[in-house]
């Protein structure tokens, strides 16, 4: 896909800054929009240090510059570039898709495209499952979306101590035979090891508790274009199986993206979820 290029970039002259550390920032600042987008905060290297989002670009980096706990940003900080989106979508999308690419220094929580973890039911048996082995983007009755091994048994652990369900039957503890698992021995497991609570009725508790966690699976057969409009400029937004492929000014530069999706993308599925399935929001199909 080809990239954007960047529009104004706010500049200096390069000086070590003096006791008012901002000044430098604050001629950035000025020629900084009001509308959404994304900016970028680059210091002497070729990384960017850090890059966020806001639907209100200046005054989101005028925030920074008022945060005490920011000063070591802010001393690294040369130049300020940005670039608008149409949207709040559109920001969310390029903010999440520039930090995996860019890599910027300061960013952590969206830097790694890490091995993600799901359950799948079958024969009422939770299994864990990896995106190395399977597509969640298409793969129906998926359950939870965690970024580790641990974390997920963690929270089958936890919803098993909220529904009374039985670990061993969860085939998450070894039961010895004749005996019940060690949380029903606390009054933590409903009775489903010892015969107190049917097989049948823990499957049900089960399934109804890990409702609320069901993966969507993408609703189109290939790419679709979202639509976001302001005064400022109309974006089409490519989307594939929860992945975002760029951003397009027209329908026809839409349709000529690459639409191959890397695989499942957690962050694009938090983003776009909501407004994929919202009947408010312009989503056009686009042609293989």
């Amino acid at each position: 896909m080809s990239w954007p290029t960047w529009p104004s970039t706010g500049t200096i002259d390069g000086r070590e800054p003096g006791p008012d550390h901002h000044a430098h920032l604050r001629r950035c600042v000025s020629e900084l929009p009001t509308c959404p987008g994304v900016y970028l905060f680059h210091g002497e290297g070729e990384l960017p240090l850090y890059i966020g989002k806001s639907i209100n670009i200046r005054s989101r980096v005028l925030s920074h510059l008022r945060n005490p706990d920011e000063t070591r940003l802010l001393r690294q900080t040369r130049t300020i570039s940005h670039m608008t989106t149409a949207g709040e979508i559109g920001a969310l999308l390029l903010e999440a898709q520039l930090i995996k690419t860019r890599q910027p220094l300061l960013n952590q929580r969206l830097r790694q495209n890490r091995q993600l973890c799901a359950f799948q039911l079958s024969h009422q048996t939770p299994t864990l499952v990896s995106t190395k082995d399977l597509n969640f983007a298409t793969q129906p009755d998926l359950f939870g979306l965690y970024r580790s091994r641990r974390s997920a048994l963690e929270a089958m652990n936890q919803l098993a101590d909220e529904h009374g369900l039985c670990l061993g039957v969860l085939g998450l503890e070894r039961l010895a035979p004749g005996r019940p698992c060690f949380r029903s021995m606390v009054n933590k497991c409903a009775g489903a090891c010892t015969g107190k609570q049917s097989l049948q009725a823990h499957a049900d508790t089960l399934l109804k508790a890990m409702s609320q966690m069901r993966l969507s699976c993408w609703p189109y057969p290939g790419a679709v274009a979202l639509v976001e409009q302001a005064a400022h400029q109309v974006d089409y937004l490519v989307i594939r199986n929860w992945c975002y492929l760029g951003s397009a000014p027209d329908l026809d530069a839409a349709s000529k993206l690459d639409q191959v999706a890397a695989g499942f993308d957690a962050d694009g599925y938090k983003i776009l979820c909501a407004p994929v399935f919202s009947a408010s929001t312009q989503i056009i199909p686009l042609p293989a």
